[in-house]
């Protein structure tokens, strides 16, 4: 690594998808879509990437940590194990969440009001642009609609370079949750011309790519990139009954999870209202919340009698996970949503918002519940699942079957795919 300064219970159709250094110095489509590349149009003569030159702009490579910038890390140690040539280009700070996959570049940054824990890039400076034009990509791949990634594009179309963008977030779910409804128009607006000004667009699941469509992309600009899932990082078998019995649980009760960044736009609120719901319904729950956040002493106050881990990596965190009876996420602002599939692979009962990226994981009724995202829907979907242990056991057994159909090498591979699509004309 180096860093360089400068109504649930619905089994009417199967989901379409589912078949750091001390300082840094500044300086100065889809299943049912084709995706373009095939095999036959990697080189022969070497690794897969050889001869690819990838520049990634990044809102947030490394700087807390996220399903977008995990999907973002394991795609380049990916493309660098395929023999391809990588080159990051993100915000930094000087405690970041992990250390980053190749090589990054700084940019100037700021932090976002409010969200310290967030950077915004000020857009490409003169000398970020050169070092662009030295690294000499033939591919630009930007992830987010931010200055920065803006700037990549008008800098790769000045360059005759094509550029690749991926959808990661639902950025226009989040103007509600924050007080600004009346901006939300102009934010659609310019997702649009950042996506329309894209010579390809990796989706994360087919309803991504029909939202897409509806911007007016065309759909043979469009592939899959889904997310994939590490079994030996979530897993049943991570199950831990002592660890739980150290937190206060009995044996025989039913543990709601709560797993994520705890940020607002993730339904903390939602999640606490069900809670509470489900206790004068006569079901005494204590939550399990895995993962910190800026909004933690606001989820704290909510649920003062909640176990709440903190941030957990590794095994901890997949014993903590796998620990859990039934994950509850209210949550609609995710493009993918990997904590549900990495709670299905872990081997839990999932009760989701009734979202397209949930539809593309679950199944409703075979292998999890979908509901509206509103408390008493949450509530009632949840105690379905606690006052029937048999469905909430075959829930979890079909759902890390499901998961088990989300491996990352051959996602990865589709990205590649998509960039040699577009080398080759």
């Amino acid at each position: 690594m180096k860093i360089f300064p400068n109504e649930f219970l619905r089994a009417d159709a199967l989901p379409r998808e589912a078949a750091h250094p001390a300082s840094i110095r500044p300086i100065g489509p889809s299943d049912r879509m084709r995706g373009p590349g095939s095999a036959s149009r990697q080189a022969n003569d070497g690794p897969p990437g050889a001869g690819m030159r990838i520049a990634l702009f990044s809102g947030n490579y490394n700087c807390v940590r996220d399903g977008a910038n995990r999907a973002l890390n394991r795609l380049v140690e990916h493309l660098l194990a395929r023999g391809a040539a990588v080159r990051v280009y993100s915000p930094t700070i000087a405690d970041p969440a992990f250390a980053p996959a190749g090589e990054l570049v700084s940019v100037p940054s700021v932090p976002i009001p409010g969200r310290s824990e967030f950077r915004i890039a000020l857009g490409l400076p003169r000398s970020v642009r050169a070092d662009v034009e030295r690294f000499a990509p033939n591919i630009v791949h930007v992830s987010a609609p931010d200055l920065l990634g803006t700037g990549a594009q008008k800098l790769a179309h000045r360059l005759g370079i094509p550029v690749v963008a991926s959808l990661h977030t639902r950025f226009e779910t989040y103007f509600d949750y924050y007080g600004l409804g009346a901006l939300r128009g102009l934010g659609e607006r310019h997702l649009r011309r950042f996506y329309r000004a894209s010579d390809h667009v990796l989706a994360p699941n087919t309803a991504s790519a029909d939202s897409l469509v509806a911007m007016g992309v065309p759909q043979d600009d469009i592939a899959i990139w889904g997310r994939g899932v590490d079994p030996r990082s979530f897993s049943p078998a991570l199950r831990d009954l002592n660890w739980r019995r150290a937190q206060g649980y009995r044996d025989d009760e039913v543990v709601p999870l709560f797993f994520g960044r705890l940020v607002i736009e993730k339904g903390i609120a939602a999640f606490a209202d069900t809670i509470r719901l489900l206790r004068e319904r006569g079901h005494p729950l204590r939550p399990l919340v895995v993962g910190t956040g800026p909004a933690e002493a606001r989820f704290r106050a909510l649920l003062p009698d909640a176990v709440f881990t903190g941030h957990l990596d590794g095994a901890a965190l997949g014993r903590a996970v796998a620990s859990a009876d039934v994950l509850i996420n209210p949550s609609t602002t995710e493009a993918f949503g990997n904590v549900n599939l990495e709670a299905m692979a872990s081997g839990l009962a999932v009760v989701s918002a009734d979202v397209g990226s949930a539809r593309a994981l679950i199944v409703s009724g075979r292998s999890g519940l979908l509901t509206e995202p509103i408390p008493a829907n949450l509530a009632q979907a949840t105690g379905h699942l606690i006052d029937r242990p048999d469905l909430r056991f075959a829930l979890a057994l079909e759902a890390h079957r499901a998961a088990g159909r989300h491996r990352w090498p051959g996602i990865l591979d589709r990205v590649l795919l998509s960039y040699a699509g577009l080398l080759a004309g």
